[in-house]
């Protein structure tokens, strides 16, 4: 079958009456968790994966699966396109890829244009998801191609790389990033060798006996640490929200719209397929290139309408364009992506080289439903966003109840575990306080998710070479994987080091 052929059946999956349900539950749940400054597509896709294991009970394996992707997926984009609406109208982003916003959305809300601003938010968006679902098509079967041929070696390599490059990104200290990736690795060796049959930090505890499963550490971790946060550093003082007048904008707005939105859906998507970039420094550039490229620079921070078109498009294109490594590689560039990967692990799917041959229905039914959720999205946000903007207002103390009943019933339901719960609570507490003390949470994540799958490869590369650690060396392609996770945690010191030299030079 050809790309197109592949494409329609895909199409005809995510148009079946349930899989639109879930697209359009997804959406808009995610544009809800955007909307909601400091849950984020993380805590929001963590918290909603038992969830749909509920929902999707009476399906087969293989469209229980479909659907719950495909619900998941939706949540992640929505939650994309959530994240501007407190970023202009509060000027408090909704997720970290909307920092950006913040810059010249909410100058435009006090200049009475908020409208315009949510509206050209959406318009972008849609557009940069459209982009990242037509580089999906085209680039889903030649990297699948490539990746099948790789080895145990090259696999061991390219899992080394992804760690290294959310490590040399996440947080503020690259020390603390690499930490948190070894204690993630750490977590992943809890439970029963699979070759050797020995307890590996069990201390005679038979529910250690499985391991720690993910789904338990990322919802504690994510939704009942923010939900801690919220409550232990309560901000009394209101926010006022700018109101909403037109919400079209002008022929004018979308003139000066159109090339920042071209561009940073471009550029979003490229840097979206680099491993550990993701949305917000894909925000970044873009707005740096519209400010470098314009002619009237001083605008911007000022209430350039460009200055929310391009961060916009730029965050949505780079979260479609993630999945682009997750699901050809296996390998998550992103938090988000990193706890999505941990979804397909629990329906017994292995993302990667041969999920577009052993999965075609659920690969190219989620790459479908990326049209139909933006599609949805663009509906939605348009007449709703006065209604959106309301969500801002739910008070934490209906809010908050409601996080803590979905996790702790969500694990329950798939783990029927009163250990989990207790997991679940204490993990709550140790995401509050690294988080607190500037520790990234979404490096542990990914350790304890491909902990398990790069210590099976490691082993398989060591059996084909009796035990000669320099196969790792000896393959190109893996080499080549290892010399750039390497520069990738090497090259950011070397320019925090000359920075540190320049500094104290200028202040001799």
């Amino acid at each position: 079958m050809s790309t197109i052929e592949y494409l329609l059946h895909g199409l005809s999956t995510a148009m079946q009456w349930h899989n639109v349900l879930f697209v359009f539950f997804g959406v808009l749940i995610g544009t809800v968790v955007g909307v909601l400054p400091g849950i984020g597509p993380m805590s929001g896709v963590a918290l909603l994966i038992p969830i749909t294991a509920t929902l999707t009970a009476g399906l087969s394996p293989e469209e229980s699966a479909t659907s719950s992707i495909i619900l998941l997926a939706g949540v992640y984009y929505g939650a994309m396109y959530g994240g501007s609406t407190t970023s202009i109208l509060l000027n408090t982003p909704g997720e970290s890829s909307s920092v950006v916003t913040t810059l010249d959305g909410y100058q435009m809300a006090k200049q009475g244009r908020a409208g315009a601003a949510l509206a050209i938010s959406a318009i972008g968006s849609f557009v940069a998801g459209i982009v990242a679902m037509i580089g999906l098509i085209f680039l889903a079967n030649p990297l699948s191609a490539i990746a099948i041929k790789f080895g145990p070696a090259e696999y061991f390599s390219l899992m080394f790389l992804g760690l290294l490059a959310i490590s040399g990104l996440a947080g503020k200290s690259m020390t603390k990033a690499l930490m948190m990736t070894a204690f993630g690795l750490l977590l992943a060796t809890i439970g029963i060798d699979n070759v050797s049959g020995s307890a590996r930090f069990t201390y005679d505890i038979p529910e250690l006996f499985q391991g720690l499963e993910f789904l338990t550490v990322a919802v504690g971790m994510f939704a009942l640490g923010e939900v801690f946060k919220t409550i232990l550093e309560k901000d009394e003082k209101g926010e006022e929200v700018a109101k909403i007048n037109r919400v079209m904008p002008t022929g004018q707005d979308l003139k000066d719209s159109a090339g920042p939105i071209a561009r940073g859906s471009l550029l979003g998507f490229c840097v979206g397929l680099l491993p550990g970039a993701g949305a917000i420094l894909a925000s970044f550039f873009s707005y740096i290139v519209e400010k470098k490229i314009s002619k009237k620079p001083d605008r911007f921070g000022k209430g350039a309408i460009e200055g929310v078109a391009a961060p916009e498009s730029a965050n949505n294109a780079a979260a479609g364009s993630a999945m682009i490594p997750l699901l050809t590689l296996g390998i998550p560039s992103s938090g988000t992506t990193a706890i999505m990967m941990g979804a397909f692990i629990m329906y017994n799917i292995q993302p990667g080289p041969l999920l577009f041959q052993d999965h075609p229905q659920l690969a190219w039914g989620v790459i479908a439903s990326m049209f139909v959720g933006n599609l949805m999205l663009l509906i939605l946000n348009m007449p709703m966003v006065r209604v959106f903007a309301k969500v801002i207002e739910t008070p934490a103390k209906y809010l908050l109840p409601l996080i803590i009943v979905f996790s702790v019933f969500g694990v329950y339901a798939v783990q029927y575990s009163t250990f989990d719960l207790l997991l679940i609570m204490g993990c709550g507490v140790a995401g509050y306080f690294l988080s607190k003390n500037d520790f990234p949470l979404a490096p542990l994540v990914l350790g304890l998710i491909l902990g398990p799958m790069m210590e099976n490869n490691m082993r398989r590369a060591l059996t084909i070479s009796n035990g000669d650690f320099m196969i790792f060396l000896q393959k190109p392609v893996s080499l080549i994987f290892l010399i750039i996770g390497l520069l990738w945690l090497i090259i950011p010191l070397v320019l925090k080091l000359k920075g540190k030299k320049v500094l104290v030079n200028e202040e001799v």
